[in-house]
């Protein structure tokens, strides 16, 4: 079946190569050349795929990401970036894109993440479950709570960083739970804005809000008695939060302009990769729903952190990876181990998976030698001297700011963040980080 796909990037000869290279695997494709484009296109027509690249003349790729959402929330969104914007990828996953692509773009690498991102649906991803147990000693320490929190019925927190495996994670303990035989239905909580949050959530019924044109089961209802995963909790609304909290006290909760209330028997697991106890001292997230979902908290190491692991998971993704094109590759050079062990892994196991698919990709030999990967793994990470002075001089400036706008509104903090061009969740974490008195 045809896909229609929207192709936005301000370099007409690339979107005009791309759209054709599509067309010819029997794709339909819209191009765009900037963000407002983009929102037009997004408001008159339903997308299968948003392929965007970062950098427009009128915004970025992460604005696309927002309207995208905004408009619908289960459309995948690809990122093509810069390699030396790893960081903003990785961003970009966590505020809800599929995948990325890093330039220069390769066909191959381009046609399968295409494929891959049509045929999953973030609202229900794929069935791949697999997970794997690490050899280090913290990674032991996260196997055996697992283990142990998996058969009950507590709620589990899961804290780490973007690209850390949380979701796998969530999947491992709802595979060794009571609740194996019903569904895993996985939540992108960061894609989720408050007007359609509770809906997706609990449902709603025909007639119910302005364009509620059919009724709709909720995630909490369609899951029946599986297990419900809430990734990036934290991103919720206050408005959403109190509804959850009462969904999750009382066991039961309604769809949106139905009297009628259904029981909830899922099992419940979250993630977030911010602090969300920080989050409920400073009132930015509630505190009786970070108790009620914190019931058990796994912590999920970085993968800086597990050094011992980080060879496990190369040769396991570089299996994977000549599984699926068709290659035979024994393994890395020593060059290549020596750079992937230096190397900060920013973007944690998902980072590392798309460095290796794509040096595989590369590979012509029977091993991935250091042509095959990015240069940029070889730049060190340290920050120098004088960068760390500029950071230091960019805090003051900015603690003298906030404090001066917590003066001038009597330190009204819906206030000041208004007049700061930022939400309250940001200026909270701004004045922790800054130590700015509360």
């Amino acid at each position: 079946m045809q896909k229609k796909i929207l192709i936005v990037d301000d370099d007409t000869s690339f979107g005009m190569m791309v759209s054709g290279f599509l067309k010819k695997k029997g794709h339909d494709s819209v191009l765009s050349g900037n963000v407002s484009g983009a929102v037009d296109h997004l408001k008159k027509g339903t997308f299968d795929l948003v392929l965007t690249d970062y950098r427009l003349p009128d915004g970025t790729g992460m604005d696309v990401l927002e309207k995208s959402k905004q408009f619908s929330s289960n459309t995948p969104v690809v990122l093509i970036t810069a390699y030396s914007e790893i960081r903003v990828a990785v961003d970009a996953i966590k505020k809800g894109a599929y995948e990325y692509i890093t330039k220069p773009v390769n066909a191959d690498e381009l046609l399968h993440v295409v494929t891959k991102a049509l045929k999953n649906n973030r609202k229900n991803p794929s069935s791949n479950s697999e997970y794997i147990s690490g050899n280090g000693e913290e990674a032991r320490r996260m196997e055996e709570h697992i283990r142990l929190v998996a058969p009950t019925e507590v709620a589990v927190l899961i804290q780490g960083e973007s690209g850390t495996g949380k979701e796998y994670v969530a999947r491992r303990i709802h595979q060794l739970s009571n609740h194996a035989d019903a569904p895993f239905v996985a939540v992108d909580c960061g894609a989720l804005t408050p007007e359609i949050a509770s809906s997706e959530l609990f449902g709603h019924i025909k007639g119910s809000f302005t364009g509620a044109v059919d009724n709709k089961t909720g995630h909490f209802e369609s899951v029946g008695r599986g297990t419900i995963f809430l990734d990036e909790v934290g991103n919720l609304s206050y408005e959403v939060q109190v509804k959850l909290l009462r969904a999750i006290q009382e066991r039961k909760a309604r769809r949106l302009g139905s009297n009628t209330e259904f029981t909830i028997e899922a099992r419940i697991v979250a993630a977030t990769n911010d602090d969300l106890r920080n989050s409920s001292m400073n009132g930015s997230f509630r505190e009786d729903l970070y108790h009620r979902l914190n019931e058990f908290q796994i912590s999920v190491p970085p993968l800086r952190a597990r050094r011992d692991d980080l060879l496990k998971y190369a040769n396991y993704f570089r299996e994977k990876a000549a599984a699926e094109f068709g290659k035979e590759i024994e393994g890395f050079s020593e060059a290549v181990l020596g750079i992937f062990e230096r190397y900060e892994w920013p973007g944690n196991l998902r980072e590392l998976r798309n460095v290796v698919r794509r040096s595989v990709l590369l590979t012509q030999g029977d091993f991935v030698e250091k042509a095959s990967i990015p240069p940029e793994l070889e730049i060190p990470s340290v920050k120098t001297d004088q960068e760390l002075n500029l950071s230091d001089a960019r805090n003051a400036t900015e603690k003298q700011m906030i404090e001066e706008v917590l003066v001038k509104t009597r330190h009204n903090k819906s206030e000041t963040a208004r007049l700061l061009g930022m939400d309250r969740k940001t200026l909270y974490n701004k004045m922790q980080k800054l130590n700015i008195d509360y």
